[in-house]
């Protein structure tokens, strides 16, 4: 990397720093006047991750294009999942909790801003922890919130969207509940590092690794494509075929499958 790039990726990172640093303690000022309210811990929460989202996304240089129509609250929304950027590009245009895997809460940047955003954490060692899970997403849809959920289970380059996991749709499918859809894809400029090396994050790349790579980009694209309608189905696993079928059908691939083999 020439000494440009190396300052690009310095500057950025203290920016970065500095916007999660403001917004944690913005966040926990106006926490105490929001206690008596839990719909007002909510709007609260959901304030301070979108503008953490875009704050973050501006200094990325990440540009986020919508088509369709968010979903409004109270609801479940599922995603194909390609990397932890995928939160910040939901999170600066819906407003919710995710689901996420317990480590994420001790990554730098994501980490801080998820342990304080309500974030469900599950930990894949313990059996406990998806009913634990499921609980939680019931007593906030039913409170009125909204619930972010990456059913694949892990992140990928990109090539397609992988069979999503049932588990965590357990209570829509019981409830009759509809589930909203989204569909994600990245971009690079042409002479950059390519959207599956620099933004996807999968297999066995190192997260400060990538990190240094995304913060060395000029700039990548994100679109998000909601779907037209929710769907039902008493059958979790009838519901996460459905789902995954929808998402596939308007995805657009990171990288086909061809370039993928060639490079591996």
């Amino acid at each position: 990397m020439t000494p440009i790039v190396w300052l690009r990726i310095g500057v950025r990172f203290v920016s970065l720093s500095a916007i999660t640093l403001i917004r944690l303690n913005v966040w926990l000022v106006g926490i105490p006047f929001t206690r008596s309210s839990p719909r007002a811990r909510g709007r609260w929460r959901d304030r301070q991750l979108r503008g953490w989202s875009r704050g973050l996304l501006r200094v990325l240089g990440g540009r986020v294009t919508c088509f369709g129509t968010p979903p409004r609250h109270p609801f479940l929304l599922v995603s194909n999942h390609l990397s932890y950027v995928d939160v910040m590009v939901l999170g600066s245009v819906v407003q919710g909790v995710f689901v996420a895997k317990s480590e994420v809460a001790r990554w730098p940047f994501i980490g801080p801003l998820t342990r304080w955003g309500d974030t469900i954490f599950v930990d894949r060692g313990s059996r406990r922890s998806v009913p634990r899970a499921l609980e939680r997403i019931e007593e906030l849809i039913d409170a009125g919130d909204a619930v972010i959920v990456f059913p694949e289970g892990t992140s990928s380059p990109g090539v397609e969207v992988l069979p999503f996991t049932s588990p965590l749709l357990a209570v829509a499918a019981r409830k009759l509940q509809p589930v909203s859809y989204a569909t994600l894809t990245y971009a690079t400029d042409a002479g950059e590092m390519p959207a599956h090396l620099s933004v996807c994050w999968w297999g066995d790349m190192t997260l400060v690794g990538h990190i240094v790579h995304l913060l060395s980009l000029k700039r990548f694209r994100a679109t998000v494509i909601f779907g037209d309608e929710p769907l039902i189905d008493p059958d979790r696993k009838e519901l996460a075929r459905r789902l995954r079928d929808a998402v596939a059908e308007s995805f657009d691939p990171v990288v086909s499958a061809e370039e993928l083999c060639h490079e591996l």
